[in-house]
């Protein structure tokens, strides 16, 4: 099974990395597949801890995928981390072993500790558009732009019928991403 969550890190200097990341679960296993070179694969190597935050927020999906990456945070409890602010649980896990890949290393982890804050009562179709457009963007250097833009407006059908102010600007963020992509600007 594979969970979209949103996984900090943090390096030795304290400095907090937020990233949207599918990862996934074996058994009590957490695996993190971070791409090399990535800031998140680094700081995973040098602290050996992550949270695995679980939000609602599309916002910070979005978001980090196209320069925001300013979320609150505050201190986790066990481990020397940061969990966001917004996160209705959280996890936070410790690294017991690394699998060298040349593209991506799987990063295996081990729960330690895990605090509900609130409750979830479920995306809605405009929060689930969000996170599968956000999905498209972070492959949109390797997928066919036809293949993004049709998918982009299946996806519109539901944002049009139950988004709210977060999912509209979450959703405005990602199409702005796609319009530089298509007219020649930096990812």
């Amino acid at each position: 099974m594979i969970q979209e969550t949103l996984v900090t890190t943090q390096n030795n200097l304290g400095v907090t990395h937020i990233a949207p990341m599918g990862v996934h679960i074996e058994a009590d296993n957490f695996i993190i597949l971070p791409f090399k070179p990535s800031t998140t694969l680094a700081n995973l190597l040098e602290t050996k801890v992550a949270v695995l935050n679980y939000s609602d927020d599309v916002r910070i999906f979005a978001g980090c995928l196209t320069g925001r990456r300013d979320w609150p945070c505050i201190q986790a409890e066990k481990i020397n981390g940061q969990v966001l602010e917004c996160a209705l649980a959280h996890t936070e896990l410790e690294v017991i072993s690394v699998e060298e890949d040349s593209l991506r290393p799987r990063i295996i982890c081990r729960a330690i500790h895990s605090v509900n804050h609130a409750p979830f009562k479920g995306f809605n179709r405009a929060q689930h558009s969000v996170l599968e457009a956000a999905i498209l963007i972070s492959r949109i250097a390797w997928l066919p732009i036809e293949k993004i833009e049709a998918e982009i407006d299946y996806l519109r059908l539901a944002l049009e019928k139950t988004a709210g102010p977060k999912e509209w600007q979450a959703w405005e963020w990602l199409m702005t991403k796609i319009a530089q992509h298509k007219a020649g600007g930096s990812l």
